[in-house]
C-alpha cells in the first residue's frame, strides 16, 4: 500500500456490485445452479482469473453478504436505494480506496483472466474508463435490442453504444444479410468496465444524460460528458445470466469446459 496526500490507497481492485432485485429474474444471484448460488460461481471464477488482485463485493442485501462472507469473500454493504451498480462501486471504493477499479458484473460467471487484464491494461494506458466488445457476426444478435452494440473510432475509443443495429448499412437499406455481417465494423458490448478512481467519482456525480435515458445505457453518460472510453476487443465469449433460460446456457458451458 502507498500513501498519497495522507490517503492510504491500493493500486487496483476488482469490485462486483450485487443486489437481489431483478425484474426479469428475481433473486437470481442466489439461484442454485447445481447446488451452488450463482454469485459464488462468479466469485470463484474471478478468484481463479485474478488471484493476486484484491476482490470486493459491493452488496445491497445482507442475504448476499452472508453467502459470500461464509466463503471468505470481502463485502461492503451499500445503501439498497443507490440507483445503479456504478453508484454501488463508487460507494464501496470510498472505503477500499483503489486507484484503478474493474467492475465485473455479478451475473457474469465466466469472466476470463484475459478480459480482466485487458480492462486494467487500458487504464494503465491512460483511459479514464475502459470496457470490452466482441466481434458481432450474428445477424440475429445484431438486430436484437437486448444485445448492446458499440462502434469505435480509429483509436479504439467508443463513438456510441446502442440497442439499435448500428451502423446503418446504406447498401442494404439498413437490412444486411448474414454474408455481409463480417464487413460491418460493430462490436457486441460486454458489461465489464474499468475506471480510474477520480473519474469514477466524477461519473457518479453527473446527472443522467439524455441519450442514457432514451437507450437505458449508463455508459452513454460518459460519452455525452466528453469522456474517452477505450473499448478493447476480446475473442472470449461470456454467458451473462439475465433470465431463467440463461441458466441452461451457463450449465451447457460448464459441461463443455469440464469435457474440454
Amino acid at each position: 500500500m502507498q500513501k498519497d496526500a495522507g490517503r492510504v490507497s491500493i493500486p487496483k481492485a476488482i469490485i462486483v456490485p450485487a443486489r437481489l432485485e431483478s425484474v426479469r429474474f428475481p433473486r437470481k444471484l442466489l439461484y442454485p445452479v447445481r447446488g451452488q448460488p450463482l454469485i459464488l460461481y462468479t466469485a470463484q471464477q474471478i478468484r481463479r482469473s485474478a488471484p493476486d488482485c484484491p476482490l470486493f463485493f459491493a452488496v445491497a442485501d445482507r442475504d448476499l453478504a452472508d453467502v459470500l462472507e461464509r466463503e471468505g469473500y470481502n463485502c461492503v454493504l451499500t445503501d439498497p436505494s443507490l440507483a445503479s451498480g456504478t453508484d454501488r462501486i463508487a460507494y464501496a471504493n470510498r472505503e477500499i480506496k483503489a486507484e484503478k477499479v474493474v467492475n465485473v458484473q455479478a451475473d457474469e460467471p465466466l469472466v476470463s483472466k484475459g478480459q480482466i487484464e485487458m480492462l486494467f491494461e487500458l487504464l494503465e494506458g491512460g483511459a479514464e474508463m475502459s470496457t470490452l466488445g466482441i466481434r458481432l457476426q450474428s445477424l440475429k444478435r445484431f438486430k436484437d435490442p437486448n444485445q448492446v452494440k458499440v462502434v469505435r473510432d480509429l483509436d479504439g475509443n467508443a463513438l456510441y453504444f446502442s440497442r439499435a443495429p448500428i451502423p446503418w448499412d446504406r447498401e442494404s437499406a439498413g437490412n444486411p444479410n448474414q454474408s455481409t455481417m463480417e464487413f460491418i465494423p460493430v462490436l457486441g458490448h460486454l458489461g465489464l468496465y474499468g475506471y480510474q478512481a477520480e473519474f469514477l467519482e466524477r461519473f457518479v456525480s453527473l446527472a443522467p444524460s439524455p441519450m442514457e435515458q432514451i437507450e437505458r445505457l449508463e455508459q452513454l453518460r460518459a460519452l455525452e460528458n466528453g469522456a474517452k472510453l477505450q473499448v478493447g476487443i476480446t475473442e472470449e465469449r461470456t454467458v451473462g445470466v439475465d433470465t431463467p433460460e440463461d441458466v441452461g446456457r451457463f450449465e451447457a458451458a460448464l459441461d463443455e469446459m469440464a469435457n474440454g
